[in-house]
């Protein structure tokens, strides 16, 4: 049984990591007001890997590099800048709590992948969870009815590539430090912001305090929820601790209210409640079956 102090710390990891997150969400969409998409990437990727670049040389981890240069690592690094772009997209134009919400399917999504990706056993309960869970999206998105905001649609398409994403790290190989590839990927995303200001015709502007302030900080806030996301993934059992990771909606709700005057309506409550209550319960689902295999192997 694992002790309540390891469980303890996990829950407070898990949701300092979902503060942080959504702190840098919250700054991100400041920033939207006084500077473009591609230049927020690029600045904020590079205030990422200056900060990160310390830590990686320092600690070592800059010698597993070469284990980076693998399919793998690629279509993950992919998966990263693209889900960037169209969460970022999506959260500028709709409220962050439904931004946030929206996400929250990701762990079922990953179930589903695992699936089809790698034959593991999903039985019938945990997919009528997962087509529940993706109703409950439905009802905040609200396709077709008054309400709907197209831009919702683009924070699904992220969560599809954060998917791929997580499905590409689980084939990398084994032992390579988070710090080297949060550091490669910060430098990749960041390269892609000229890019896309090329493509789309934007015009950068000159970042003043306040901007420069806000993209160190969302930097700074993106960084530390990496770390305390491999915290909490280290300490407790994750049925007790994973569905801690639901505190973020409630974050969510309390400063779009705070900052923009944002407060869900009714029906989006309710999404919100079906996609949490579907998360929790596949958690549990997975760690019983988990409790089961290994109690079958220990009898063989």
């Amino acid at each position: 049984m694992t002790p309540f102090r390891e469980n303890l710390r996990g829950i407070l990891a898990i949701t300092a990591c979902n503060f942080l997150f959504l702190i840098n969400d919250t700054q991100m969409k400041l920033l939207s007001a006084d500077l473009p998409l591609g230049e927020i990437i690029f600045l904020r990727g590079l205030f990422a890997t200056v900060f990160l670049a310390p830590f990686v040389f320092f600690t070592g981890a800059h010698v597993h590099l070469p284990a980076l240069a693998s399919r793998a690592f690629v279509w993950r690094t992919i998966a990263e800048i693209l889900a960037a772009y169209f969460f970022l997209l999506a959260l500028f134009h709709i409220p962050i709590a439904n931004a946030n919400t929206i996400l929250q399917v990701v762990p079922l999504a990953i179930t589903a992948a695992a699936a089809f990706f790698f034959r593991e056993p999903v039985g019938w309960r945990r997919w009528t969870a997962i087509i529940i869970g993706f109703i409950g999206v439905l009802i905040v998105i609200r396709p077709g009815f008054a309400g709907f905001n197209a831009f919702s649609l683009l924070t699904l398409t992220s969560v599809l590539f954060i998917t791929l994403r997580d499905i590409a790290t689980r084939i990398m190989p084994r032992g390579i430090p988070a710090l080297v590839m949060a550091q490669v990927t910060a430098i990749a995303v960041c390269c892609t912001g000229p890019v896309w200001s090329l493509i789309s015709g934007e015009q950068w502007v000159m970042p003043g305090p306040r901007s420069i302030a806000l993209v160190a900080g969302a930097a700074a806030f993106l960084l530390g929820g990496y770390l305390t996301a491999v915290v909490f993934m280290r300490h407790g059992d994750i049925a007790v601790v994973a569905p801690f990771r639901y505190t973020v909606i409630v974050w969510a709700i309390v400063v779009g209210y705070l900052v923009w005057g944002e407060a869900p309506d009714g029906v989006t409550l309710v999404g919100t409640a079906i996609i949490i209550a579907t998360g929790v319960y596949t958690f549990h689902r997975e760690r019983r079956i988990a409790i089961r295999a290994s109690v079958a192997a220990v009898g063989e």
